[in-house]
């Protein structure tokens, strides 16, 4: 069975991910999702564990009561890291080698295993030079990106930086090596 973890971080397009989780899931694809603490603003991890029937990851450094060392055994077991929507913070935390959170700390033990990532923010923020360069950078390192849509974000700017659709998000994970 193929498994996969999906990144959720706070972006208000997190509501997505339970889409995502769920279609996943529906293709007997085991689901380990991760979220930042900013995502569990928007989305209850308690969603994403009736859908993917897995606990959900928040916290770092929750009390230990499994015998290996979870962000490297989730790393190891992962056939496909997604990170859908994938904020401008969590893309400047993966180019910058910054691992401070559960995420960028699993995505980080990650080695030889495609990372998929869905950006969705607000135009000026997608298109900021320094997220552009982010972007470019992790993908010379071979990261993948899902790129987000033109649309009517949530702040009533219309420009590119919407959450890719979700078929094409799925589709990409599919496509990936796994």
């Amino acid at each position: 069975m193929k498994e996969i973890i999906l990144g959720i971080t706070g972006s208000i397009a997190a509501y997505k991910a339970a889409d995502i989780a769920s279609q996943l899931t529906k293709k007997s694809i085991t689901v380990n999702t991760i979220m930042t603490r900013s995502a569990t603003q928007f989305i209850t991890p308690l969603t994403l564990q009736t859908l993917t029937k897995n606990k959900v990851y928040v916290d770092m450094f929750e009390e230990i009561a499994y015998p290996d060392v979870r962000h490297i055994s989730l790393a190891q077991r992962a056939d496909c890291c997604v990170i859908a929507p994938a904020t401008a913070n969590i893309i400047g935390k993966l180019a910058s080698g910054i691992a401070d959170d559960m995420l960028s700390t699993v995505v980080m033990a990650i080695k030889n295993k495609p990372v998929i990532i869905c950006p969705a923010m607000n135009t000026a923020m997608y298109e900021n030079p320094i997220t552009q360069d982010n972007i470019r950078k992790l993908i010379s390192y071979g990261y993948q990106f899902v790129e987000p849509k033109e649309a009517l974000l949530a702040c009533g700017d219309v420009g590119r930086g919407a959450l890719a659709d979700i078929d094409t998000i799925i589709e990409s994970i599919l496509k990936s090596e796994i």
